[in-house]
């Protein structure tokens, strides 16, 4: 197993600041708008309960959607496999008269 350098562990920790910043928002979004008719409209107290539990189920699901998936396309380290870069067919050509 190789040592990371610095460069490798301060990337990580910037993908995983990412990571938990974009599930917040994502899960504050999902939440506020499946409460929206409950702040909107008059319901009735049950109705309200609903919504709330079900944005906050939904909204810790979005967040750990967003987490995982932010993370599993993060870089990974020199010796593992990487997929290869998307490569022109013709490479310097821009149209096929050229």
């Amino acid at each position: 197993m190789t040592r990371r350098t610095q460069a490798e562990r301060d990337a990580m920790t910037v993908e995983i600041g990412y990571a938990l910043v974009s599930g917040v928002v994502v899960a504050v979004a999902t939440f506020a708008g499946v409460l929206l008719p409950a702040m909107l409209l008059e319901l009735p107290d049950g109705a309200e309960r609903i919504l709330s539990r079900a944005g906050t189920v939904l909204g810790a699901l979005v967040f750990t959607v967003r987490v995982v998936h932010v993370l599993w396309r993060a870089p990974r380290a020199a010796g593992e496999d990487l997929p290869s870069p998307v490569q022109p067919s013709r490479p310097g050509r821009t149209s096929p008269d050229s």
